[in-house]
């Protein structure tokens, strides 16, 4: 029996969405997503019941959004890092839909260059005027 509110799924790899960054710089790895809030593992220190806020990169943009770690977990442990894992709920619902794509700069194929202007020709009267100036 499905007991959430808003359903989540899993962002692709070369998605804006795989990342959020805390505002104070760390970045963390998102585990899957929901307009409601997110599951996120990195070596941030997530403790439930702290506010948090977080840039999210939705088809708008980036969007701070504030955010409460609802549960947190070490998720793996290491000799020199800890590894956690949690699930941050939103304190307002963000479109992170992969439906209406993201914005890609179109670049110009290789074959196919933008046209351009040539250098004006060189003006043969004002040449020989500088080169007379120079030779007084």
């Amino acid at each position: 029996m499905e007991r959430r509110r808003v359903p989540r799924r899993e962002p692709a790899v070369d998605e804006p969405l795989s990342r959020v960054r805390l505002r104070t710089g760390r970045e963390l790895g998102v585990i899957d997503v929901s307009n409601g809030g997110v599951c996120v593992e990195g070596a941030a220190r997530l403790l439930p019941g702290t506010h948090l806020d977080v840039h999210v990169t939705t088809c708008e943009g980036r969007v701070l959004v504030r955010s409460r770690v609802v549960r947190a977990y070490v998720s793996a442990l290491q000799p020199d890092a800890i590894c956690y894992r949690g699930a941050l709920a939103f304190d307002r619902l963000v479109d992170t839909s992969n439906a209406a794509g993201y914005g890609i700069p179109s670049l110009f194929p290789a074959n196919r260059l933008a046209p351009g202007n040539d250098y004006p020709a060189p003006d043969a009267t004002r040449a020989t005027a500088i080169e007379q100036r120079l030779t007084a």
